[in-house]
């Protein structure tokens, strides 16, 4: 059942039918490919949690301090979750100079910061390029490089820059009916941020969030931009996960060191996934070298959460080195079969069944064939720590939802 199926994936990633995954993904495919600059930061895709999907715009200076000791206690932070980010909420007004203050829930933000940091941790804030932020909080329009200045000042390292007021404030009032005129505001407002997180001096990763308007994977690469929102807001439901999963396939060539296509934040341990589902969501994540972004409740994690999330295994394949996402290989009825190419001439294959559960009167078949590759091969499964034995043809038996993940070492 899963044993064979999970073989079957992992000796897919390395066939010579998946050369096209094998060409060397391009650092940017626009005309600005000569002035990207070389990543400082991300330079595998940044793990860590964020406040939005437990906390929404509750969170406070303590609901952060906490998380970052959970992190830590909870294993998460030796799994490699590092970032700890405060989404929206954290503003107050801004003084007659201009600079904005916190609100009352976020009394020093540079103590906050610097505890963080105690725990061997770094932590992340968020705004956006309009006057408001989606909750309705002081945005950093004509404030980019006092804002930036300001993050640096009290030790962010990441930076969450979210669209929301932008559209009705610049877009529709400067370029009204001119759409192309509207992404060109656009454009224009991440590179100002860009620039000012640039000019600090400081090391900041840069998070496009604008819902995968206009391609951003062509152009956020040459404005300084680390990772990029490819699709809308995920939900703690498979259909939302399965959705935005399948909108990644053909964008792996825009991803890599220090850039990466972002399918939206980690519901792992959220809402009323099954646990078929958790596995199936934290595996794809990690096939599509996406960044980790954790968001459950930590004091209150389930056991077999923390076993999903902190699978050392699956986490290697997000952060392997050589940075390149899985590609949607073949899709046969509702089970799609996806590659990833690893450093050293490894590779991960992943099947998924988004359908019914396939039982032995009608199982799904694995084709070596369509991969270019010759069975046997030995394969590691990746959630069970099985070695198995895959072949061409052979059936393979997976649940509803579920997922078969497993690694080879290298192609015959």
């Amino acid at each position: 059942m899963r044993t064979s199926l999970l073989a079957c994936l992992a000796v897919l990633g390395f066939s010579s039918a998946a050369a096209m995954a094998q060409t060397p993904a391009p650092t940017h495919v626009t005309h600005k490919t000569q002035s990207m600059p070389a990543p400082t930061v991300a330079l595998t895709p940044p793990m860590g949690w964020n406040s939005w999907n437990y906390f929404a715009g509750k969170v406070t200076d303590k609901d952060i301090r906490d998380s970052a000791d959970q992190i830590v206690a909870s294993g998460m932070k030796d799994a490699g979750y590092i970032y700890v980010n405060i989404d929206d909420t954290w503003e107050g007004k801004r003084d007659e100079n201009g600079v904005l203050h916190t609100n009352e829930k976020f009394p020093d933000m540079k103590a906050l910061a610097d505890y963080v940091h105690s725990k061997g941790l770094k932590i992340g804030i968020y705004s956006g390029p309009g006057t408001k932020t989606c909750a309705g909080y002081e945005g950093s329009l004509g404030h980019e490089e006092q804002d930036a200045k300001m993050y640096a000042e009290w030790g962010i390292d990441y930076l969450k820059y979210d669209l929301c007021s932008f559209i009705p404030d610049v877009m529709h009032k400067q370029a009204p009916n001119d759409e192309a005129a509207q992404m060109r505001l656009m454009h224009a407002a991440y590179e100002k941020m860009g620039k000012a997180l640039k000019a600090t001096g400081r090391p900041i990763v840069f998070s496009l969030c604008q819902y995968g308007w206009d391609s951003p994977w062509e152009w956020a690469p040459a404005l300084g931009g680390n990772s990029w929102r490819t699709t809308g807001d995920i939900e703690a439901k498979w259909d939302s996960m399965y959705t935005i999963l399948s909108q990644q396939a053909g964008l792996e060539k825009y991803a890599g060191p220090g850039h990466w296509n972002d399918p939206d934040m980690l519901e792992v341990g959220n809402g009323k996934l099954s646990l078929a589902e958790n596995r199936t969501h934290f595996t794809m994540w990690a096939m599509l070298s996406a960044p980790l972004l954790a968001g459950n409740d930590l004091p209150h994690m389930k056991p077999e959460i923390k076993d999903i999330l902190t699978n050392k295994e699956v986490i290697a394949l997000d952060q392997d080195k050589l940075g390149r996402q899985a590609s949607r290989v073949y899709s046969d009825g509702e089970v799609d079969v996806w590659l990833k190419h690893l450093s050293g001439g490894a590779g991960a294959i992943a099947i998924l069944n988004a359908g019914s559960d396939r039982v032995s009167t009608h199982p799904f078949h694995l084709s070596l064939t369509r991969l270019g590759l010759h069975g046997p091969m030995h394969a590691k499964n990746l959630w069970t720590g099985e070695d198995v034995e895959i072949r061409d043809d052979m059936p393979i038996e997976i649940k509803s939802h579920d997922v078969l993940l497993l690694k080879v070492a290298a192609a015959k």
